[in-house]
């Protein structure tokens, strides 16, 4: 995995857009409706860039040459009182790399990074009933509830959205 600073955000928004269209067309909700052009996916990710300069949010990449296999990244709230927390966001493998492993070395990317910067309770939702839900079941996330109607699939059905949370163990001062 690699950390991607702004410059290399950018440098791999490309590869970044087709792996966001990728899972969009496998039907994964991460916020987007199907057909995701692939301009509006690029934009998507430049866009990310000022949020990783300013440290409001980490983003790792798994790469096969120019290609981006997988991503991860962690949100940072902005709020004094939430420093001890980060959120999980648009952890994606492409479909031809699923089920190797990938998600969960990108999920545990994430968790470590987490507590090695101080933070000691990360949140993240998927879709109730997806495949995302037996990972992070898997590597001991709690779910707390699921909310109806949250957000729509890809093909614009309205799904619930699952909410979970992980207790990670700090390895570092709280940022």
């Amino acid at each position: 995995m690699i950390r991607l600073d702004e410059t290399r955000l950018r440098r791999h928004a490309g590869a970044l857009a087709d792996l966001l269209a990728d899972t969009v067309d496998g039907g994964a909700s991460v916020g987007f409706l199907a057909p995701l052009d692939r301009a509006e996916a690029l934009a998507w990710w430049q866009e990310r860039a000022a949020d990783v300069a300013a440290g409001r949010l980490a983003v790792w990449a798994a790469r096969d040459g120019d290609r981006v296999l997988g991503t991860v990244s962690l949100a940072f709230p902005g709020k004094t009182n939430s420093r001890h927390r980060a959120e999980v966001v648009k952890l994606m493998v492409r479909r031809e790399a699923r089920g190797r492993g990938l998600g969960r070395a990108l999920l545990a990317t994430a968790e470590d990074a987490a507590a090695a910067a101080g933070i000691t309770l990360l949140h993240l939702d998927t879709e109730t009933g997806s495949p995302a839900e037996h990972l992070y079941r898997s590597a001991g996330w709690t779910a707390i509830g699921a909310i109806p109607d949250y957000a729509a699939r890809p093909d614009g059905v309205l799904r619930p959205t699952t909410i979970y949370y992980k207790h990670v163990p700090a390895t570092a001062p709280t940022r």
